[in-house]
């Protein structure tokens, strides 16, 4: 099996805070994890300045996230982020979640539409952002 390539690395202290009665971290603390790295993934791509300086950005149109280990107070965890398809008006994303051990402990899949907030409608991703998404994936 080829081992896949994520462009994004995004190193993550677990708090004290984030746990749960159960004493491992609360399920809805991956979905924060991930978003940290989707919001990396898209400042990456330049769509958070698009965002800033004209009111074009992102809709988070679905987000599928499987549990596969638990994680515990101390420690660290580190989540990966990579691009699976770009599509005319859509794009989707991949991340892993590892634990200390670089055990998958979660793994989610993002779709991302790109969205005019001026007008409130979605619109064709721009050359630009499929350029940039294109080198990033593609330099190892």
């Amino acid at each position: 099996m080829t081992e896949l390539y994520f462009p994004i690395i995004l190193k993550l202290r677990i708090d004290w805070s984030e746990m749960d009665l159960f004493g491992h971290i609360n399920n809805v603390m991956y979905a924060k994890y991930i978003q940290a790295s989707r919001v990396r993934y898209v400042e990456e791509i330049g769509i958070m300045k698009m965002l800033h300086e004209d009111k074009i950005g992102f809709m988070l149109a679905s987000s599928s996230l499987q549990y596969k280990k638990p994680l515990h107070y101390p420690g660290e965890i580190i989540v990966q982020t990579r691009c699976e398809f770009v599509k005319n008006t859509s794009f989707g994303i991949h991340h892993q979640i590892l634990n200390a051990t670089n055990e998958i402990a979660a793994e989610a899949h993002d779709v991302l539409v790109m969205f005019d907030f001026n007008h409130n409608e979605k619109i064709t991703i721009p050359d630009s952002v499929k350029k940039t998404i294109s080198s990033l994936e593609n330099t190892p």
